[in-house]
């Protein structure tokens, strides 16, 4: 899923912030457990990571103490210092347009960005709107 990027010479690191966009669909199928692999092994290597559809209250809750665990500060920075998750809630996605609401089918859409906690700040929060500022290493 990560990959890295390379400069002009096809050899040196180019300079700048990458992003996993993860699908729904690639969430789909995994456990509770992969899925905050996918995340942390992402978000460790600096990365930011924006999942389409979020994570449930209970994926959430084990996220933020599988990564807990993991936090190993140095006094140089670069120790992994943990991670700053925000979702934009939404309500609820009509799936199906007007057979979907006459049977009920609605689903939660929801975004969250999930990056290492001394890159990512976020500025501004409301229901509508996420302003976040992402530092380079």
């Amino acid at each position: 899923m990560a990959e890295l990027t390379t400069g002009d010479d096809g050899n040196s690191p180019m300079d700048g912030v990458q992003i996993d966009l993860i699908s729904a669909e690639r969430m789909e199928g995994l456990r509770t457990m992969e899925k905050i692999r996918l995340i942390l092994d992402g978000v460790r290597d600096g990365n930011i990571v924006i999942l389409e559809r979020g994570l449930d209250p209970d994926e959430e809750s084990k996220l933020i103490e599988v990564t807990m665990g993991e936090i190993q500060p140095d006094g140089d920075g670069n120790g992994f210092t943990g991670i700053e998750i925000e979702t934009y809630p939404g309500g609820t996605r009509d799936t199906s347009g007007l057979l979907g609401r006459v049977l009920g089918k609605n689903e939660e859409s929801k975004l969250t960005v999930i990056g290492p906690a001394n890159r990512i700040e976020t500025l501004h929060k409301d229901e509508n709107f996420i302003r976040t500022l992402i530092r380079r290493r």
